[in-house]
């Protein structure tokens, strides 16, 4: 067995074994260098520097203050108030609504468990109000909550960008396809789930009033998102642009976030952002090892003597990443999996910034799969539900992502067409 699978899973047992990943990931890198190429420790503090320079870190925390910003402030209602007005009169239309302002609020924030916090503890009553059961209701919440890791810009795919070797812009454009088919099926899913006997009438002056309080909120994913696709800034710049734009609209026009609550950001943020970096400068320097050892063509090699076919690689993943999505949080997965996985797609002839997606949706997923699912928490503690009944209310619309998958998985186009 080559050492890249012994590493493998050497790191799945300790994580099983509820160690924490940055001790994993320091500890094998130590060992690794130490024992394996005969290396000094100081092999890995010179890796942790080399991780630390990378720029596009600083959009990590960027990103992820610019979404608490938002989350204490009132862009998240606006933008609710705004998709409830226009999808009145369509039947099922305020679970529309909630799919939507997930999606929105995702493309500012970047962050699954921010999405659902932001919108479900508004949307849950108001969906509850219409004649939505709370099993429809949570589950709406829930599964629209997981679009903040594929609809860009969104920090796993920085990570996942970091760690493969891709570029993060490419990342971004190739989230707008997978971000809207999935955005369909879950609106097509609430179109045919709704409770039947609500009604509701469209009307072109709430709407306008709606859009004139909500313009700046809609605004924001607009310039960060045109900035990156038009080369105007980098997706770097794109995060900085972010953070002062929702302080600038947050502090000083809406006026709906005080100078406590402003703190209150930066010290969550801190907090966030403490075991994240430490992690991540880690697992770049056991990548580097592996690299070096040339483990990951290793691993294609055994791999290719199991598998011969790009179907049969694409469907033996898929089903890994589904099982790993039920065991391991996102930024793990990806840390551990991408720096392997991806050489073997490549092998196979199936395009990084293709693979990276497909990698994505199936731990975004994971958000909603037992034992570890983040978003099954989340949304347990914010709607005040057992945690059983969370887990039940996900599982129509699990199939429903799982059928995403498959064709995101089958048609590299849906990726692909924003990239090339």
């Amino acid at each position: 067995m080559s050492t890249g699978i012994l590493i493998l899973i050497a790191i799945i047992l300790s994580l099983l074994f509820g160690l924490p990943l940055f001790v994993i990931m320091g500890a094998l890198a130590a060992i690794c260098y130490l024992n394996v190429s005969g290396e000094t420790l100081s092999v890995v503090v010179g890796d942790i520097f080399y991780a630390a320079d990378k720029e596009i870190l600083l959009a990590i925390p960027l990103f992820i203050l610019a979404g608490q910003i938002m989350t204490k402030g009132s862009i998240s209602s606006r933008l609710i108030n705004v998709a409830k007005a226009l999808t009145a009169g369509i039947p099922g239309g305020i679970g529309i609504a909630a799919i939507l302002s997930c999606a929105v609020f995702a493309a500012i924030s970047g962050s699954s468990p921010v999405t659902l916090i932001a919108i479900g503890t508004l949307m849950y009553p108001a969906l509850i109000q219409a004649g939505y059961s709370k099993k429809l209701a949570a589950g709406v919440l829930s599964t629209g909550g997981t679009l903040g890791i594929i609809i860009p810009p969104s920090i796993p795919m920085i990570i996942f960008a970091i760690m493969a070797g891709v570029s993060v812009v490419d990342l971004f454009k190739a989230g707008i396809g997978p971000g809207i088919v999935l955005v369909i099926l879950l609106c097509g899913y609430m179109f045919y789930a709704r409770p039947k006997n609500h009604t509701t009438h469209f009307s072109f002056e709430e709407f306008l009033l709606s859009l004139k309080k909500g313009f700046l909120s809609i605004l924001m994913p607009l310039i960060i998102l045109g900035g990156i696709y038009s080369g105007f800034f980098t997706a770097t710049e794109s995060a900085a642009v972010a953070v002062v734009y929702a302080i600038i609209v947050e502090f000083f026009i809406h006026r709906e976030l005080s100078f406590d609550k402003f703190i209150n950001v930066f010290a969550e943020t801190a907090e966030m952002l403490g075991m994240l970096f430490l992690i991540l400068i880690l697992a770049v320097s056991l990548n580097k090892f592996m690299t070096f050892e040339e483990l990951p063509q290793q691993m294609v090699d055994w791999m290719a003597g199991m598998i011969s076919s790009k179907l049969g690689f694409l469907i033996a993943v898929n089903i890994l990443l589904l099982i790993v999505g039920c065991f391991m949080d996102v930024m793990s997965a990806i840390l551990v999996l991408a720096p392997i996985l991806t050489p073997m797609a490549i092998h196979y002839g199936i395009d990084p910034i293709h693979f990276g997606i497909i990698m994505i949706v199936n731990l975004e997923i994971g958000y909603l799969t037992p034992p570890i699912g983040i978003n099954l928490f989340v949304a347990s503690g914010i709607f005040k539900e057992p945690l059983i009944e969370v887990i039940k209310a996900v599982v129509p619309f699990l199939f429903v992502m799982i059928f995403g998958l498959a064709l995101i998985s089958a048609f590299p186009g849906i990726s692909l067409y924003f990239v090339k």
